[in-house]
């Protein structure tokens, strides 16, 4: 029985670069929430007082999909974003929530670790737009003991979702120093992403710093992300990230063809933007029209890099199912 059924652990509005999506619907604001718990033990939790809480105070907003969609497309959202713990432990109201917002013409998109059953994985993914995916290392070693999973399932999702879904996905993986940023790591898995999820899959390298049990491991240096979009961009995959700290090159998208800017970033500010989209959808390169794939808009959005949190609040007789009342705060 799923017992987080409309309830969240907090709702707020980011910018969709910080899913971290970026070449999906860019610039533009994403409505994000979460419920309770996870479905890995990883040590290097970045959000450990949501993932592993098993308190119900966590769960401080009733929120029925309809509410959530209600909201999100009222404060002007492009899309509702799943996030904060795996969509994959509240399966069935991540499906009801999607429902709904894909009737207000919402997108959809999951942050998720990918590790889960085939027939579940079906059923999740059919109602969703965009996915990025935790890549946590390349090493079943490392999935084992610092995750509490096991890597193969996470390949499969991934294989799963861009060879047999329309959903568009990103990928990311933390870099934690010396447990997933050896050289030799590095090299397999980005070769292995360029040979079976293709060359046009992005890849985000993320800083991580101290938290829940891995208190004692350092933060990473920049360099380290550097060196891993290097490795990733000479093993061939096309747009390669470095997140969490501030970095232009590292941060924007660049053509592969002809090297052009397509769009500039600092952290999750846009800055400019050169990538044509014609009536299909059909994105390009402005400057020399190689093909572009992903989710544009003839511009990009303007959110920047705000952060709006919201408080659901239903009304005291209300009963679940009953659009709520969203209340903003600063």
């Amino acid at each position: 029985m799923l017992t987080t059924y409309g309830r969240s652990s907090g709702v707020c509005v980011d910018p969709i670069e910080k899913k971290p999506l970026h070449h999906f619907l860019p610039g533009t604001p994403v409505f994000s929430f979460g419920t309770a718990g996870c479905n890995l033990a990883c040590r290097f939790c970045q959000n450990w007082d949501i993932s592993k809480s098993k308190d119900d105070d966590t769960l401080a907003d009733a929120a029925s999909p309809e509410a959530i969609a209600e909201a999100a497309a009222g404060m002007g959202c492009r899309s509702v974003a799943f996030t904060y713990n795996d969509p994959t432990v509240f399966l069935e109201y991540a499906i009801d929530v999607a429902d709904a917002c894909h009737a207000r013409g919402l997108a959809t998109v999951a942050v998720t670790a990918g590790y889960i059953e085939p027939r579940p994985r079906e059923d999740l993914f059919a109602h969703i737009d965009a996915a990025n995916v935790d890549l946590k290392g390349f090493t079943d070693d490392f999935y084992r003991h610092v995750c509490g999973a096991r890597l193969q399932p996470v390949l499969e999702t991934l294989e799963y979702l861009v060879h047999e879904t329309d959903v568009w996905v990103e990928l990311t993986t933390l870099l934690i120093p010396g447990q997933n940023d050896s050289e030799a790591e590095l090299e397999a898995m980005t070769t292995w992403v360029r040979e079976h999820l293709g060359p046009d899959v992005p890849m985000h390298f993320s800083a991580f710093h101290p938290d829940y049990r891995m208190r004692d491991v350092p933060p990473t240096p920049a360099a380290t992300l550097t060196r891993a979009r290097d490795i990733a961009i000479g093993n061939g995959v096309r747009h390669a990230f470095t997140g969490n700290v501030s970095d232009e090159v590292g941060g924007s998208s660049w053509c592969h063809a002809c090297g052009g800017l397509l769009i500039a970033r600092d952290r999750y500010e846009l800055g400019e933007f050169h990538v044509r989209v014609d009536e299909s959808g059909a994105a390009a390169c402005a400057h020399c029209a190689a093909p572009l794939p992903g989710r544009f808009e003839q511009r990009a959005g303007e959110w920047g890099a705000q952060r709006v949190p919201v408080r659901m609040r239903h009304r005291p007789s209300a009963a679940l199912g009953v659009p709520a009342e969203p209340e903003v705060s600063a």
